[in-house]
């Protein structure tokens, strides 16, 4: 048992009788009134995300993960396929249960199992990831109303909004976590 001060991102919890991943965390302090930690929250067995807020002192149960370092391997069009880099284990996941980062997905990207009572229940990216241009419309000059960005489209296929000067063929560094352009890649 811990309180809302052990809220980090990263850990998991019990909360709704089920396990969940905190995907933010933020203390905050208004001054007036009581402090509070504002959550994301990510089932690690449904996948759904929810905002919650915590009263400061309010106790919450964390949850033994095991986190492993694994690979993606491949799809077979249903199923996520990917081997557990410590055990070489391999396992599957459902679309529903790799979410969004089935846009991120290269073979043989590294990334990390979450286990709960040793059933793999989640996987985790690493938080920024280089990723080859494959299309990119030209950036039209004095087209600023926009911040000077346009939708690319990266080798996974996920679309990406990245600055105007992004070409085909550039290799761009995206946060996975919210898909956003972080910067282009050195190389």
């Amino acid at each position: 048992m811990g309180s809302t001060q052990d809220i980090k991102q990263g850990i998991a919890i019990n909360f709704k009788n089920g396990a969940w991943l905190v995907a933010q965390a933020q203390f905050v302090n208004p001054g007036k009134g009581a402090a509070f930690t504002r959550a994301k929250l990510r089932n690690l067995r449904t996948g759904q995300v929810i905002e919650i807020t915590f009263k400061s002192g309010e106790a919450v149960e964390t949850v033994d993960v095991v986190r492993n370092k694994c690979q993606y391997l491949y799809t077979d069009g249903t199923d996520y396929n990917f081997m557990d880099n410590v055990t070489y284990e391999q396992f599957a996941l459902d679309k529903e249960t790799v979410g969004d980062g089935i846009k991120y997905l290269i073979d043989d990207t590294e990334c990390y199992a979450m286990y709960i009572d040793s059933v793999p229940v989640s996987i985790q990216l690493p938080p920024k990831m280089d990723f080859k241009v494959i299309s990119s419309p030209p950036g039209t000059k004095g087209d600023t109303a926009t911040g000077g960005a346009k939708d690319v489209v990266i080798e996974t296929g996920a679309t990406v909004r990245a600055p105007l000067f992004i070409e085909e063929g550039d290799i761009i560094k995206i946060n996975t976590e919210d898909g956003s352009y972080v910067s282009k890649a050195n190389g």
